[in-house]
């Protein structure tokens, strides 16, 4: 079992940055895939970034690429998601699942656990 708690959103300006962080709890979150999903308001969860279990590994979505850097720390058992040059459009509730792999393109996404989210709001 493994429990997600995310933190880190809250309110920014149009271009400034924030770091999202996913904790958690369990001796083998090491073996799991991570992503970062998004829920704006009315619309569906969408795929944001994924890194393999190792860290060696990461994809984005084309509407993050370029702006969001997924990493994880093993040691502190946190996936973290550095994103830059914000815009309105990336306005929504921020989510980490973790699963044996990440599935951007699957209902589910492959994810086995979820956290509770993190609200990030840009204004413009």
């Amino acid at each position: 079992q493994v429990q997600l708690v995310e933190s880190g959103g809250g309110l920014v300006q149009t271009g400034g940055s924030l770091r999202l962080s996913c904790a958690a709890s369990g001796q083998t979150f090491g073996i799991y895939a991570v992503g970062w999903f998004r829920q704006a308001p009315g619309k569906e969860r969408e795929f944001g970034a994924a890194i393999s279990g190792s860290g060696g590994s990461t994809v984005y979505a084309d509407s993050v690429k370029g702006r969001f850097t997924i990493s994880r720390d093993n040691a502190k058992n946190t996936v973290y998601l550095q994103m830059n040059s914000l815009k309105p459009e990336d306005t929504a509730v921020y989510y980490c699942g973790a699963g044996r792999t990440v599935l951007p393109d699957t209902p589910g996404y492959g994810m086995d656990y979820w956290g509770r989210g993190t609200l990030v709001t840009v204004s413009s």
